[in-house]
């Protein structure tokens, strides 16, 4: 008998795979949306899949104090250490940060992605349970969306009446 782990085994305790079916991996899919899982604004250095909390910090544009108390409250899953106590992060792990910063910028609350990462960790049970928080915010998103383009759309009145008003009086 080996030793040796099945990609799935590796896979079932990470936030970012964890619970998917058999063979789907999200940094597999094609046409993944820009940001998802798939690089970011920050490229990663090549060949490399432990980073150090400055190295992430540099990285992802999240403090080191942000990465630390994402760890406490059970964002981050199970944060891998050196034989000292420094934290290693893998590109799995920078792979959920990239996910987590994504949820943030739509203003999903942190207590909704501690209940998606804690779900995640639950396994393919909760997929129904994840889907539906994710379908909700989703809508929050969107209505938030309509209501930015509504205010956009009275910005470029405004900004019309005074182009219009400008070059009426001849002013540059």
């Amino acid at each position: 008998m080996t030793a040796t782990m099945t990609q799935r085994e590796q896979d079932a305790g990470h936030p970012a795979v964890a619970g998917l079916p058999d063979g789907v991996r999200p940094w597999e899919r094609p046409a993944a949306p820009y940001g998802c899982g798939a690089g970011g604004l920050h490229p990663r250095p090549t060949g490399q899949d432990r980073y150090t909390i400055s190295e992430v910090a540099e990285h992802t544009g999240l403090s080191a104090h942000t990465l630390r108390w994402y760890e406490r409250i059970g964002l981050m899953p199970h944060v891998d250490r050196t034989h000292t106590g420094q934290r290693r992060f893998t590109n799995r792990d920078l792979d959920w940060l990239d996910l987590v910063s994504k949820l943030r910028l739509t203003g999903m609350p942190v207590a909704d992605m501690v209940r998606y990462a804690e779900l995640v960790r639950e396994g393919e049970s909760t997929f129904a349970e994840r889907e539906r928080l994710l379908t909700e915010h989703r809508e929050d998103v969107r209505r938030r969306i309509a209501e930015l383009r509504s205010t956009l759309d009275v910005l470029d009145y405004k900004i019309g009446i005074y182009a219009d008003a400008r070059r009426a009086s001849g002013t540059a």
